[in-house]
Parts: structure tokens; C-alpha cells; sequence
């Protein structure tokens, strides 16, 4: 019995308990306005994890709708299934905080031998993740990605697709090549 409480004291010891957890978008999903991130606008938007440098898609999207590299701006026009949208994105970060239990094991542990903590800046730790997030509105400003919106399924494709490209292209500049 005198094992198993060591061994229960010292696996929470070396555990951390999290805080907030960042999701793992690799493949993509929609979300509700703002449930995401509240700093997105009201639009349902395409989320995926950017696993590229900062600034990287701006460059894809740059080269694939030969935009003005100064401004490349949103509501940038696009064509699914002969009809005109407009096409916004939007770098966002999601962070995963935890909370070390060693540290503060350590400190409580040095505090109650009267020293002073020398682990403070380790109690918690925080990683971030970077996403990008697509919105689509038709002509008459309507939300393209909401589950009722008549075309949903083409919208999906579509940006399931300039996902998978974006992922797959490496030199922006052969996408000049393709269109």
C-alpha cells in the first residue's frame, strides 16, 4: 500500500494539468461564428492548423490570385460553380496552457525550509498553435458556409481543395504556372 501512494504522489507530481487546450485542425472544419476565436467576424469560416512560417499564405494567396502584394486586402473574388464570392482569411493563434505540478511541488518544498522559490517562472507553461480561417460570402453578403446556405457542399469542396493545395504547393510561384 506504502508503494502504490508513492508511486500515486509522484505521477502527480511529474503531471500537468491543462488549462486550455488548442485543437488539432489539420483537416479542416467549420465553425459557428466566433466560437472559434471571438476576434473573427460573424461568418461561419473554414479552420485549419497552418503548419507553414507566419505569413505563408498570405504569399500563397498572393501568387494563386495574382493579387497586389501591397495590399492583397479581403473579399478577395473567387468563382465556384459560375457564381461570384468573395473569399476573407485570417491568421489567428490558439494557445494550450498547462499547469506543471513539479515546480510548485519543488517550491512549496524549498518555502516550507524557509528559502525562497527559484522555479516560479516554470508553474506554467504555454504553446501556441497557428490557424487560418476562410470566410465566403456570395454577392448579396451571405454567409457561404452556413450549413443552411443552398450551395454549402460546393463551398466545402472548394475550400477543402485551396487547402490541400495550399499544404501540397511549395514554390509559390509555379501556382502562376497552373491558372
Amino acid at each position: 500500500m506504502k508503494r502504490l501512494s508513492y508511486i500515486l504522489i509522484l505521477s502527480i507530481c511529474y503531471s500537468c494539468i491543462p488549462l486550455q487546450i488548442a485543437p488539432n485542425l489539420e483537416e479542416g472544419k467549420v465553425y459557428k461564428p466566433k466560437k472559434f476565436k471571438r476576434s473573427l467576424p460573424k461568418q461561419h469560416a473554414f479552420v485549419f492548423t497552418d503548419p507553414k512560417d507566419a505569413n505563408e499564405f498570405y504569399y500563397y494567396i498572393n501568387a494563386k490570385f495574382k493579387l497586389d502584394p501591397e495590399d492583397p486586402g479581403n473579399n478577395i473574388p473567387i468563382m465556384v460553380d459560375n457564381r461570384r464570392y468573395f473569399l476573407s482569411f485570417y491568421e489567428t493563434e490558439k494557445t494550450t496552457q498547462t499547469i506543471n505540478l513539479l515546480p510548485i511541488a519543488i517550491d512549496a518544498t524549498l518555502a516550507a525550509n524557509d528559502s525562497g522559490p527559484i522555479l516560479d517562472d516554470t508553474y506554467t507553461s504555454r504553446t501556441g498553435s497557428w490557424y487560418i480561417a476562410l470566410t465566403i460570402a456570395d454577392i448579396g453578403h451571405q454567409d457561404a458556409l452556413n450549413p443552411e446556405y443552398r450551395s454549402i457542399d460546393k463551398i466545402i469542396d472548394y475550400v477543402t481543395t485551396l487547402h490541400q493545395e495550399y499544404l501540397n504547393t511549395q514554390n509559390y510561384k509555379s501556382l502562376s504556372l497552373k491558372n
